[in-house]
């Protein structure tokens, strides 16, 4: 885990190596920034603030890249695909 500050304000980033990939995460208190291993879809049967980012290789990446999908209780917390996932975060957090 490692601890990622965004203006003023912490969350925590996770990033798990697999054997052909990295998983990542970061995740906020209402909700997470997800690498595109996350579904949007389990996430609104699971009623969890999530959204997506794609082609990216470590947490400091998802921050600059474009949210690609949002959850609905995401979308509720202002969180709209084309924004960046730091934008995202901070509405999430």
């Amino acid at each position: 885990m490692e601890t990622i500050k965004i203006d003023s304000r912490l969350f925590e980033g996770y990033s798990i190596v697999l054997p052909k990939s990295t998983l990542l995460l970061i995740r906020g208190q209402h909700g997470v920034l997800g690498c595109g291993y996350f579904r949007v879809e389990t996430a609104d049967r699971t009623g969890d603030a999530l959204a997506v980012v794609t082609g990216v290789k470590s947490c400091d990446e998802m921050l600059t890249a474009e949210v690609r999908q949002v959850s609905a209780a995401a979308a509720e917390l202002g969180v709209r695909p084309g924004m960046s996932g730091r934008e995202a975060l901070l509405r999430m957090g």
